[in-house]
């Protein structure tokens, strides 16, 4: 069995192949390309940590709503984040009709927009870039589901928009912070245990 940990850049795609964007196997090797599958998914504008495997098993064992393995997050959003807001997140918030486990959210710094234009996607910076004074900040949160878009959805109904998003780690395994976005390495014996034993 084969197990990689990959830094996903964000404007790439997590399937197979794609017509229109790169995809995370555009960074394999054929001969990997050709067996891997992704761990879970990440959307186009997410990067950060993919789990990689041709371990049918995996993908069940530890991706799966019912089992509340842990992701964290950190993003930059757009808005404020007040305690009434952490309150909402962290005790869950309704999605398409259902309610999402509850949370962790660990705020790091509040920012002016303008401060972080490099971290905006192209096609979206000229319009954040017309508040420049603006509210944002920095924060991490830790979910325990898998819902799609979720981190990005539950910061929407606190009426803030996240325009950054990495995910750092799932359940006790850690993003390698040595491997540049587009790089990837096998899994440690250590860490594939540390992986498994979260489910």
């Amino acid at each position: 069995m084969h197990y990689y940990i990959f830094n996903k850049p964000t404007g790439c795609v997590t399937a197979r192949t794609d017509a229109v964007h790169r995809t995370v196997m555009d960074y394999f090797p054929e001969e990997l390309a050709g067996v891997l599958h992704s761990v879970g998914r990440l959307d186009k504008d997410t990067c950060g940590m993919l789990i990689l495997t041709d371990d049918g098993d995996l993908d069940f064992r530890i991706m799966q709503p019912s089992k509340h393995v842990s992701k964290t997050y950190f993003f930059y959003a757009i808005g404020t984040m007040t305690e009434e807001k952490k309150i909402l997140l962290e005790g869950g918030v309704p999605m398409s009709g259902t309610v999402t486990r509850p949370a962790e959210l660990q705020m790091e710094r509040v920012w002016r927009i303008g401060d972080l234009e490099k971290f905006m996607p192209p096609d979206r910076r000229e319009r954040y870039m017309k508040n420049p004074e603006g509210p944002a900040f920095s924060a991490r949160l830790t979910i325990h589901e898998g819902k799609k878009h979720e981190v990005r959805r539950m910061l929407e109904t606190a009426g803030c928009r996240i325009f950054y998003l990495r995910r750092e780690s799932i359940g006790r395994l850690r993003l390698d912070e040595s491997l540049a976005p587009g790089e990837y390495r096998p899994l440690t014996e250590a860490e594939l245990e540390m992986l498994c034993d979260d489910r």
